[in-house]
């Protein structure tokens, strides 16, 4: 089973920024769509942003937009969500998947266990 690890997370002030690394575990990530995910505490899993395999289309979740880049790195295997102006309520774990196109995206990597995000003063 295609397996993915994320990392680059931690705490930051609100305004801040981090990059997040969603990197390959056996397979090339730029064969696949790769989708960005989150969840806080007590609140359900959310879409955060995907960019498609091959053209890199990308699309964000209307909370996110403006402020978060997803971005490829081939030469290096990964796949970053870059985040700017980050808010409080942008807390959460966030979850990098491989899978199908953004438009009808199916999982095909297991959960890895995230990258905790805390954006607290």
């Amino acid at each position: 089973q295609l397996q993915v690890v994320e990392s680059g997370g931690g705490l930051v002030q609100p305004g801040g920024s981090l990059r997040l690394s969603c990197a390959a575990s056996g397979f090339t990530l730029d064969h696949y769509a790769i989708k960005w995910f989150r969840q806080a505490p007590g609140k359900e899993r959310e879409e955060v942003s995907c960019i498609s395999q091959n053209v890199g289309l990308t699309n964000y979740a209307d909370s996110v937009k403006g402020r978060f880049t997803i971005s490829r790195d081939n030469a290096n295997n990964a796949v970053y969500l870059q985040m700017n102006s980050l808010k409080p309520e942008d807390t959460a774990v966030y979850y990098c998947q491989a899978g199908g196109a953004c438009s009808a995206f199916f999982p095909l990597s297991s959960w890895g266990q995230g990258t905790q995000v805390t954006v607290s003063s």
